[in-house]
């Protein structure tokens, strides 16, 4: 089955594919590594490309994507590409100009989808992370409301096609739908989402305001210390995933993503591993039960492997509430 023509309707009437190549990287890792991977993923099937300034491989998957083009392979209409704003840049008249910065870094006209990467606004600065003298972070207090009509702006504009929001919560979420002279729904939401962690009441809520689940860390996560305990569960090796993986002879990955296509969910596989990459567009392939759905959704534990706590302490941090 062709993956290009697996998308799904957004509520602005653009299409999102429902199966998405992620970017992120360790920065330890190179980032010709990244844009390698990207070219990888392109010839292989993937047309969306998911990436945010904050991930800093931007001019490197520009890149992959236009020499993609440039060997006849896609067009750029073809190419689905999100970027995110960082924190930095929630103040509105901040907004325009670092999505115009993304741009000018991947050579591109448009995004097809901007998010807001996270609630938690930080004060403006060039690094990605400031910091007081005692190491902690600085935040700022921004109206999001105020940084989602700069986000209608760029929409305006033709700078992105479509805009939505990352990490939000269903208050988050309800803040920004309930915002008198709302002009423009956010189309999805990007949240942490696997079958640990399966966001069962975010995404009901999500499917009620016909806006998109964008689910990352599907496969678990690169299990890095910024951010993890070492000593966290990996996702892809727990029995009943195996065990369904042996019964369907597929990859213990392969279920983990079926899992959200058939729940509604789009899904971010990430692999910079030629074989991996291309094993995961076998997504198309085959099917779940409705047994196998209810076992999947068994294991949900509620357990979370991104939860940056540097954030707490900020009023909109959003995983104090229940979803």
């Amino acid at each position: 089955m062709d993956p290009k023509c697996q998308s799904m309707k957004l509520n602005d009437g653009h299409f999102i594919p429902v199966l998405g190549f992620g970017t992120y990287a360790h920065p330890k890792v190179p980032k010709s590594e990244v844009g390698e991977a990207t070219k990888l993923a392109i010839e292989a099937g993937f047309r969306h490309i998911d990436s945010a300034y904050y991930y800093n491989n931007e001019e490197e998957i520009g890149l992959a994507i236009r020499s993609k083009i440039a060997d006849g392979i896609v067009k750029r209409e073809d190419i689905f590409y999100t970027s995110k704003l960082w924190g930095t840049f929630h103040q509105p008249q901040l907004v325009r100009p670092a999505l115009e910065r993304s741009l000018k870094k991947l050579q591109l006209d448009y995004v097809d989808l901007y998010l807001i990467h996270s609630p938690v606004s930080m004060k403006p600065a060039e690094e990605m992370l400031p910091t007081d003298e005692h190491g902690k972070l600085i935040f700022d207090t921004v109206d999001l409301c105020a940084t989602w009509e700069a986000m209608e702006k760029c929409k305006d504009a033709g700078l992105a096609k479509s805009i939505g929001v990352s990490n939000f919560n269903r208050r988050q979420l309800e803040m920004i739908l309930n915002k008198p002279g709302l002009r423009y729904k956010p189309v999805c939401n990007q949240v942490e989402c696997h079958p640990y962690l399966n966001q069962s009441k975010l995404l009901d809520f999500c499917k009620s305001k016909d806006i998109v689940l964008v689910a990352y860390c599907a496969l678990g996560s690169q299990r890095e210390n910024q951010w993890m305990d070492p000593s966290f569960p990996v996702l892809l090796s727990d029995p009943v995933l195996c065990a369904m993986a042996e019964k369907h002879k597929r990859t213990p990955a392969l279920i983990a993503l079926r899992y959200q296509l058939q729940r509604g969910v789009v899904v971010l596989a990430k692999s910079f591993n030629e074989k991996h990459i291309r094993e995961n567009l076998q997504v198309f392939e085959f099917q779940l039960s409705s047994e196998d759905m209810k076992v999947l959704d068994g294991l949900n534990r509620n357990f979370r492997y991104i939860d940056p706590k540097s954030l707490a302490g900020h009023p909109n941090y959003p995983y104090s509430d229940e979803y």
